[in-house]
């Protein structure tokens, strides 16, 4: 699903004698339903907003634990799923996102034979070119660590050629880690600052989308205006950037490949 206001997708380059490569693709991996909005979605618009493929693998509802206002309301387990599941879609739809739902339980996420099985089609399916997931620690919510660590093995299976399933295996897309909600408290240090200015609102307005977490969207406004400012600070001057440039930031668990040093 591209947002309305996106170009067409971009394609590469056509290969000699063939058809255009496919346009760029991108693959999160989140542990419950709001994470990747407040997390990631400015990622997700710019990149939908280039055209780019954005396909969201929403491994639980967060109806446990990330639902206490529904259970106050005396709200059933199917009925908060549901509500949940509305959300993150609408959410999903704000960013020009594709969100799929696996449904595997919070509070704990538990890793199982199947759900491995799964995220790998999706990765095969995909094939893509960058992955945001969790980062590896986090000490206020195992859900989180779980998902990294299924998100990550699942990358290196989806590259094994004996590793049974449909679809082509991938290469070794880079990974970015998105800030986790505690980050002094999990080893997070943002390595990479990514400018959203151009699409934070549509970020606010998948954020709003959110009403079961609506005391979070004071948070991630402030936290978007902080990481715009660190990441002016260490632009330098002369760069055009906006008064007001709002950013997220992420971390790389993997060397960056380059041929000259920038």
């Amino acid at each position: 699903m591209t947002h309305a206001n996106a170009p067409s997708p971009s394609v590469g380059p056509a290969r000699a004698g063939g058809p255009p490569s496919p346009p760029r693709s991108t693959l999160v991996v989140t542990a419950h339903a709001g994470d990747f909005v407040w997390r990631a979605g400015g990622a997700v618009a710019l990149a939908a907003c280039r055209g780019e493929k954005v396909t969201i693998a929403c491994l639980t509802f967060g109806e446990r634990g990330e639902s206490a206002q529904a259970w106050r309301a005396g709200k059933t387990l199917k009925e908060i799923k549901a509500i949940r599941r509305e959300e993150a879609e609408r959410a999903a739809d704000a960013l020009g996102a594709e969100v799929r739902f696996y449904d595997a339980g919070d509070y704990p996420l538990l890793p199982t034979a199947e759900l491995t099985d799964q995220l790998v089609a999706v990765y095969r399916e995909t094939q893509p070119d960058v992955v945001l997931t969790h980062p590896a620690e986090d000490p206020y919510n195992g859900d989180h660590p779980a998902a990294n660590r299924m998100a990550m093995e699942a990358r290196v299976l989806a590259q094994a050629v004996g590793y049974p399933g449909p679809g082509e295996i991938i290469g070794a897309p880079p990974v970015f880690y998105f800030e986790p909600h505690q980050p002094e408290m999990s080893g997070f240090r943002p390595e990479v600052l990514l400018d959203i200015t151009e699409v934070w609102d549509i970020k606010r307005k998948a954020m709003e989308c959110l009403a079961a977490q609506q005391h979070l969207w004071a948070y991630y406004t402030d936290l978007a205006v902080r990481r715009g400012v660190q990441l002016k600070r260490n632009a330098g001057p002369n760069l055009g950037l906006a008064y007001d440039t709002m950013a997220e930031a992420f971390m790389r668990p993997f060397p960056q490949i380059a041929k000259e040093l920038a």
